[in-house]
């Protein structure tokens, strides 16, 4: 039986023309939390303005794809519809790549995707994405405060994930947010 290293709960929030992304830092190995601080969460900076980008699944996998997401992003001049599409390509179609499990969301001021290790891109409907074992969790509660009005896209995000750590054991309070406006 492979037991799995997991990485968990991110999500986005795009509110009042501001975009904050979340994760929580909890690294789980089987039944056992390994790590409390770990960052999930990081801004790509493009000539076109901020990308943020979050990953859940095995850690290592997910840096590795960070790092291909990365270098598409430059390669296509920070045209972040292009760079998803081509990593998804090459993720789905190279024999190393396609080993790797994880899955991103990445979020600039116009859109958000989410990509997966079977060549899916997904444009969620919307102004809330969230991935992870807590993502479900985590959009329910976003989608109520952007009800309310009362919050920001960074306030939300944050609160959001708070209730998916009360919530779901594979994810901590320990988050990280970041915002590009």
């Amino acid at each position: 039986m492979k037991t799995e290293i997991k990485s968990t709960t991110i999500i986005g929030v795009r509110n009042k023309r501001k975009v904050a992304m979340a994760g929580d830092g909890q690294v789980t190995f089987g039944d056992m939390a390994f790590k409390q601080k770990a960052v999930k969460v990081r801004e790509f900076d493009t000539d076109k303005g901020g990308v943020l980008g979050g990953f859940a699944g095995a850690a290592a996998d997910a840096l590795t794809l960070f790092e291909k997401f990365e270098q598409k992003l430059e390669q296509y001049d920070g045209d972040l519809k292009r760079a998803v599409v081509e990593l998804a390509k090459e993720w789905r179609t190279d024999k190393i790549l396609r080993q790797l499990e994880a899955m991103l969301v990445v979020m600039d001021k116009h859109y958000s995707f989410i990509i997966s290790g079977d060549g899916n891109v997904i444009e969620p409907d919307g102004s809330v994405v969230a991935i992870g074992s807590g993502g479900g969790f985590a959009q329910a509660a976003a989608t109520a405060f952007l009800q309310t009005r009362k919050y920001s896209a960074k306030q939300t995000a944050e609160k959001s994930l708070k209730i998916a750590a009360d919530l779901c054991i594979y994810t901590n309070d320990t988050i990280t947010v970041l915002e590009i406006t």
